[in-house]
């Protein structure tokens, strides 16, 4: 990611943040840095922050894209990752088989194969954006 930014000319920085707190501090250090996007990457911390990140977002009119569907409905610009729908279902396949009695060192690693891109409209509104239609010809939800 940060190689394929800097090929078009994109400043990028990395910011981490294990506490309510530090998502906090985060938020203000982007705003400091002149910063106006942010892409946050998958994360059970992050997942169970999911309000408190996009309410910053929408605070700071921080252009947000998260990696599963529940933050675009919680009210977060853009999503893009594996579908939580098909990554449960293939945890479904791998537990029938272990109880079936496969030994789940013999069963092969899966890689998610199903994305999901979801625009929320109402959000974009808010930030005074106006989403190519062939963004949202893509898409797999659009929020309303």
């Amino acid at each position: 990611m940060l190689t394929a930014a800097g090929a078009i000319g994109q400043q990028t920085e990395v910011f981490r943040a294990a506490t309510e707190r530090e998502i906090d501090m985060a938020f203000a250090a982007l705003l400091s840095r002149g910063m106006h996007a942010l892409l946050v990457l998958d994360d059970p911390f992050f997942a169970y922050r999911r309000d408190q990140l996009v309410a910053l977002a929408a605070r700071d009119a921080i252009l947000a894209i998260f990696s599963s569907r529940p933050f675009a409905a919680a009210g977060g610009l853009i999503s893009y990752g594996s579908s939580t729908r098909e990554n449960n279902r293939q945890a479904g396949v791998y537990v029938g088989k272990i109880l079936r009695g496969a030994k789940p060192s013999d069963l092969p690693v899966m890689q998610p194969t199903t994305f999901e891109l979801v625009i929320n409209l109402k959000t974009a509104r808010a930030l005074g954006l106006t989403v190519p239609p062939a963004l949202l010809a893509r898409a797999d939800e659009v929020i309303e």
